[in-house]
C-alpha cells in the first residue's frame, strides 16, 4: 500500500488530557513548541483533523511563519498545507475558519450517507479556489482508503492533530510512523475532560512497545517523539 508518511501530534497534560471541560481552549503548550510545531506543519503535505476539533476549536490550520511560508514557496510548493478533515455523518460547517484560509484547498472524508450530507453542506464551498472537496473514505471510514487518497493527491508526509476519536483511529490502525507528544507541567483532574485516547484495539503493547527515539525539554514542556513500527 502506497501511503503518506504518517506523524500523529498532540499537547497532553500529565493525565493524558487535551482540554479541560470548560468553553475556553486551554493553552496545554508554551510558543517554544508551537515554534516546533510550525516547522513540523512546513514540512509536511497536509494536516488532518476531525470535525470535532473543527467545531470545537475552529482552526484554520495554516503555517505561522513567513519565513516558512517563503521557503515552501521557493521550493515550489504551496504557501500551506491541504487540509483534510474526518467526518463519519458528513455534518460540516461551511463557515469553517479552514475553509476561508491557506492556499491548498481541503479534502473531507467521510462515508455512507455522510458523502451526500457533505457535499450538500459544503455546497458553495465545492467551487472555490483552491476547492473543498468530498471523498468517500468507505462505511465505516477506514484510515488505510484515507492514507491512500491522500497518496494519490501527492501527499508524502502527513501531520495528523487530533483530536481524540482521530488518535485513536489512527492508533489502533497500525498505520502511524511517528508519534509527537508535548506533555504539559500540569494535571486537569478533571473526567469529563477530553482525552488523548479512548479504548481501542493498539498495535503497541507491553509486549510489543513503540520505540523513543528522542526527548527533549522546552521550557517546562517535555517532548517525546516515538518510532511507531507496528508488529509483523
Amino acid at each position: 500500500m502506497e501511503r503518506p508518511y504518517t506523524i500523529l501530534s498532540c499537547a497532553i497534560s500529565v493525565d493524558g488530557r487535551i482540554d479541560d471541560a470548560s468553553p475556553e481552549r486551554l493553552r496545554l503548550s508554551n510558543e517554544e513548541d508551537f515554534t516546533e510545531i510550525d516547522e513540523l506543519r512546513a514540512g509536511c503535505d497536509a494536516i488532518l483533523v476531525g470535525a470535532g476539533t473543527l467545531r470545537a476549536d475552529d482552526p484554520r490550520l495554516l503555517i505561522r511563519s513567513q519565513k516558512l511560508r517563503e521557503r515552501r514557496r521557493d521550493q515550489g510548493r504551496t504557501e500551506h498545507l491541504l487540509k483534510a478533515v474526518i467526518t463519519r455523518k458528513g455534518h460540516i460547517d461551511p463557515e469553517a475558519r479552514l475553509f476561508n484560509t491557506g492556499d491548498a484547498g481541503a479534502v473531507v472524508y467521510t462515508g455512507g450517507s455522510g458523502v451526500d450530507i457533505a457535499r450538500k453542506g459544503l455546497e458553495g464551498r465545492l467551487t472555490n479556489d483552491p476547492p473543498a472537496e468530498v471523498a468517500d473514505a468507505g462505511d465505516p471510514l477506514e484510515v488505510a482508503a484515507i492514507l491512500t487518497d491522500l497518496n494519490e493527491r501527492g501527499v508524502q508526509r502527513l501531520l495528523v492533530e487530533g483530536g481524540g476519536h482521530i488518535h485513536t483511529m489512527f492508533l489502533t490502525s497500525g498505520l502511524v510512523d511517528e508519534l509527537r507528544l508535548a506533555v504539559a507541567p500540569f494535571f486537569i483532574g478533571d473526567t469529563s475532560a477530553p482525552r488523548f485516547l479512548m479504548s481501542g484495539d493498539y498495535p503497541f503493547t507491553p509486549k510489543t512497545p513503540m520505540r523513543l527515539v528522542e526527548t527533549r525539554k522546552l521550557g517546562d514542556v517535555a517532548v517525546l517523539r516515538y518510532c511507531m513500527k507496528a508488529p509483523a
